[in-house]
């Protein structure tokens, strides 16, 4: 029987578990040989140093070691790196790329419940569901609250900054409801948003004219409060501002003023700075929903990003394209 390559595993131990459960496991090892036993933090130690001696593939997750030209000293055989959980940007040098491994991301398995949070934010959201249920836990009779016209996602226009995997997600689930969707992007290409069935605008336009805005965009140097004081201005009464991608890409400082308004609503499953101190005004708004982070892969939804891993791995070794491969060029511009 021919020798299979070695696998090391590289994910915190309270997600191994549900990302990488039994069955998986024995799929697992149908192609590689690994130790279930233990799962690298750091790499650090001779333990470590045992493990990268022979390791051929890293099996990473949430809280990896960052994979810098030290790793890939130790780890001379390295020749792919599967990553079972989102963006890479944090854990991977560039020196990865020059030595020649292969990179992967579960990125698109982890897109997905975040897309599906932010749509049931946009139909709670267009709902304006936090502001009166908060009424309602106050005693106000379901009647004396008057919600007027413009509620409900029924004919509203929803505007999505970024094209990004998330973005395209979500693109694709409003096509199910009766919706105006504008996008802003500056990647893509008018030909590109008529495929995707959306009116490309700039995003001044695009705050200028949507009920409900929903962020997907990566946070980069030319990103840091895209939504500021000024676009924040630019909304219509009313409208509602989700964020699940990254908390710098909007003031927060200049949105919480806006909410105190009562004029704009927010839901928030990332600040910044994250998480927000407990005393921030923004828990305490009826018109805003700060959650901790959680629009990603939780508890089930982990057995996704184990799945995607298995598959890339499965699909290294056999030779054929990897579904999320990511390369050198994408680095700089990953979330």
């Amino acid at each position: 029987m021919a020798r299979r390559p070695v696998a090391v595993f590289a994910i915190a131990p309270w997600a191994f578990h549900d990302v990488f459960p039994a069955d998986l496991v024995t799929r697992l090892r149908q192609s590689v040989d690994v130790d279930t036993t233990v799962t690298f933090t750091s790499f650090d130690g001779e333990q470590a140093a045992r493990a990268l001696a022979t390791a051929e593939i890293l099996l990473t997750g949430w809280d990896c070691p960052r994979i810098d030209a030290g790793v890939m000293e130790a780890a001379p055989g390295l020749r792919a790196l599967v990553h079972a959980a989102g963006t890479v940007k944090a854990i991977v040098d560039p020196v990865v790329f020059e030595r020649g491994l292969v990179v992967s991301s579960a990125a698109e398995a982890n897109a997905v419940p975040v897309a599906e949070y932010t749509i049931a934010m946009l139909v709670l959201g267009a709902k304006r569901v936090f502001g009166r249920a908060s009424h309602y836990a106050a005693g106000a009779d379901r009647s004396a609250w008057q919600p007027g016209a413009g509620t409900g996602l029924h004919h509203c226009t929803v505007g999505v900054i970024g094209a990004s995997r998330v973005g395209r997600h979500v693109l694709r689930r409003l096509r199910d409801f009766d919706v105006d969707i504008l996008l802003a992007d500056p990647y893509v290409s008018a030909e590109e948003a008529s495929r995707l069935e959306v009116e490309l605008v700039d995003v001044d336009e695009l705050c200028r004219r949507s009920d409900l805005v929903t962020v997907h965009a990566p946070a980069l140097a030319e990103t840091r409060h895209l939504l500021d004081e000024r676009r924040l201005a630019l909304l219509p009464d009313q409208a509602v501002v989700i964020n699940t991608a990254r908390g710098s890409l909007i003031d927060t400082e200049a949105l919480t003023r806006v909410c105190a308004t009562g004029r704009v609503s927010a839901v928030l499953d990332v600040t910044d700075p994250e998480p927000l101190p407990l005393e921030h005004p923004l828990f305490r708004m009826p018109n805003v929903l700060v959650t901790p982070h959680l629009a990603g892969a939780q508890g089930r939804e982990l057995r996704r990003l184990g799945e995607f891993a298995v598959g890339e791995l499965e699909r290294f070794l056999s030779g054929r394209p990897l579904r999320g491969r990511v390369e050198a060029a994408q680095l700089g511009h990953l979330a």
